[in-house]
């Protein structure tokens, strides 16, 4: 928590997009942070749910201080490689199924009857695909709303199928993250929940 408190105040101070951006870029994170803080005592969170969350913080804290389209790794990778585009936007989508995935089946495994298997697995797919459709949502009603103010915060870069591109990142990130995650999520969930799930 406190890495990501240092992270959200050094770069936010005097971040380089605007500060509206900045703050559309965060605001997830502070609602992370206060729902972390009012729920810690009842329903505490495994480890490595805590560590992707801090992880998570840092990328959006990162892409809000600069803008996505503007970040310097991916300036950096851009130009090594001769891409067309920054794509730490891409970078970002993919997170956002990858981490938000271990939240969701930590929920339901420990909310829900579902056991561990093929319906867990199509469910946590589905609501991250489902919340990045939101998100995506959230930007055209945020450009609706403010006309070009909102184009640092869309940071399409100009691609017509960028919408497209953020929603299968997501859904992929999602996929990758139970692939690779899921047996490192049932040990560190035992220290939590003993038997999430009926395990």
């Amino acid at each position: 928590m406190a890495i990501v408190l240092v992270a959200q105040v050094t770069l936010g101070i005097s971040p380089k997009a605007d500060r509206m951006t900045w703050a559309l870029e965060n605001g997830p994170v502070w609602l992370g942070v206060g729902l972390l803080a009012f729920n810690h005592r009842s329903f505490p969170l495994s480890s490595l749910c805590l560590h992707l969350f801090a992880i998570h913080s840092l990328i959006l804290a990162l892409g809000g201080h600069y803008t996505y389209a503007k970040v310097p790794p991916g300036d950096w990778v851009r130009d090594a490689f001769g891409l067309a585009r920054n794509h730490y936007d891409r970078v970002g989508h993919f997170a956002q199924g990858f981490i938000p995935a271990i939240f969701v089946r930590e929920l339901l495994l420990r909310k829900t009857p579902l056991q561990r298997g093929g319906w867990l697995n199509f469910l946590v797919v589905s609501v991250c695909l489902a919340f990045s459709a939101c998100y995506e949502f959230f930007e055209w009603w945020t450009a609706a709303l403010t006309g070009e103010a909102a184009s640092d915060f869309l940071g399409t870069q100009g691609d017509p199928w960028d919408t497209q591109w953020d929603m299968f990142l997501a859904m992929a990130g999602a996929v990758c993250s139970l692939v690779l995650l899921s047996r490192w999520h049932d040990s560190s969930l035992k220290k939590v929940c003993p038997a999430p799930g009926g395990a």
